[in-house]
């Protein structure tokens, strides 16, 4: 598949500080490393059943609210999935769109840290998903381990960029307590972060 064609299952304007500061676009990608028990968005793990977008045939559609995203400091945030699957993508949107536009992507940040260390010229706003701090907790629920998710966290530290980042910590029946929650609470803490949101997951 080429980088500058890639599948979209959604896209919803006018999000009012949903998904990042201000009115936002919400670019929905297929495709994630993870197979999370209560995913809410199955329907991204289909790479068939949806349509292919380029960069530019992205900004020509959303670019209609671009009044918007500049009076609210808003723009496009870009989820699924996994954004993180889609650098060149986003790379190439970020150079195609008015600087004026926020980059924002939700995240889990299971991805190699070269991808986020690129991420990192572009992006102005991580909402993250981490599940669980702990190791079991979180393999449990997603199948894969979480050792590129404490690295990559780490990296987002150590450039000190915890004020642009959101974390956020579910309570997953069945999976994790509210004993879990509060160590994931004081593991991010310690690393800097404190704009944490702790939520219930919805079950379908």
């Amino acid at each position: 598949m080429s980088h500058n064609s890639s599948p979209i299952f959604a896209i919803k304007r006018h999000r009012i500080e949903i998904d990042g500061p201000g009115v936002r676009t919400l670019v929905g990608f297929c495709g994630c490393p993870l197979k999370c028990v209560y995913c809410i968005n199955p329907q991204c793990q289909d790479l068939k059943g949806h349509s292919l977008w380029t960069p530019r045939r992205l900004l020509e559609f959303v670019k209609i609210d671009s009044i918007y995203f500049e009076a609210t400091n808003g723009g496009i945030t870009f989820g699924g999935g996994e954004p993180g699957l889609y650098l060149n993508f986003i790379r190439d949107f970020r150079s195609l769109c008015p600087s004026q536009w926020s980059l924002a992507i939700e995240t889990s940040l299971n991805y190699n840290d070269k991808i986020l260390a690129s991420l990192m010229e572009i992006i102005d706003y991580y909402i993250i998903d981490i599940k669980d701090m702990s190791e079991t907790i979180y393999k449990d629920y997603t199948t894969k381990d979480n050792s590129q998710v404490l690295n990559n966290l780490r990296l987002l530290s150590i450039n000190k960029i915890q004020d642009k980042c959101l974390i956020r910590i579910p309570f997953i029946p069945n999976f994790n307590s509210q004993q879990n929650i509060e160590y994931s609470i004081n593991q991010i803490k310690n690393m800097g972060f404190t704009n944490i949101d702790v939520f219930n997951y919805r079950l379908k």
